[in-house]
């Protein structure tokens, strides 16, 4: 018969292990979720693997937009480098050429950038931050935007 401190170490351990345990899963969910930011310039000098997943940002680039049924394609540039996008899906109303978005996916091995949302800024004024922030990297920055 084990003696009360004995039982009070095995509830401990046992709580210290239920704990641990869902922290794990906790954090096995959101590391499948985290989608981190790019730039054209970033992917294509090879900063970013393909088949990472992650946000890309920048302009649509004028001229790119072509429509097939619910497939877009279309070109984001950060004024230094274009990558080509593939979205399936409905465009957000503020989509337009020279607009700033953001696509979340991820780039395939042909170095096309495989979109499944795409994020356009919601007014006159608003450019999202690490949109802003490639764009000044890249000398690029219009601050009337």
């Amino acid at each position: 018969m084990r003696t009360r401190k004995a039982q009070r170490l095995v509830l401990v351990v046992g709580a210290l292990g239920l704990l641990g345990a869902a922290t794990g899963l906790v954090l096995a969910s959101l590391g499948q979720n985290v989608a981190f930011f790019s730039s054209p310039t970033a992917i294509l000098t090879g900063e970013t693997k393909p088949g990472t997943r992650l946000r890309l940002g920048g302009i649509v680039l004028e001229g790119t937009v072509v429509h097939q049924d619910v497939q877009v394609r279309f070109a984001i540039t950060d004024y230094a480098h274009d990558i080509p996008v593939l979205y399936t899906g409905i465009l957000p109303d503020l989509f337009r050429e020279g607009q700033g978005v953001v696509a979340i996916g991820q780039v395939d091995a042909d170095g096309i950038f495989q979109a499944d949302e795409i994020l356009a800024r919601h007014d006159e004024g608003y450019m999202p931050p690490e949109v802003s922030q490639a764009l000044k990297d890249a000398e690029h920055w219009l601050p009337e935007l």
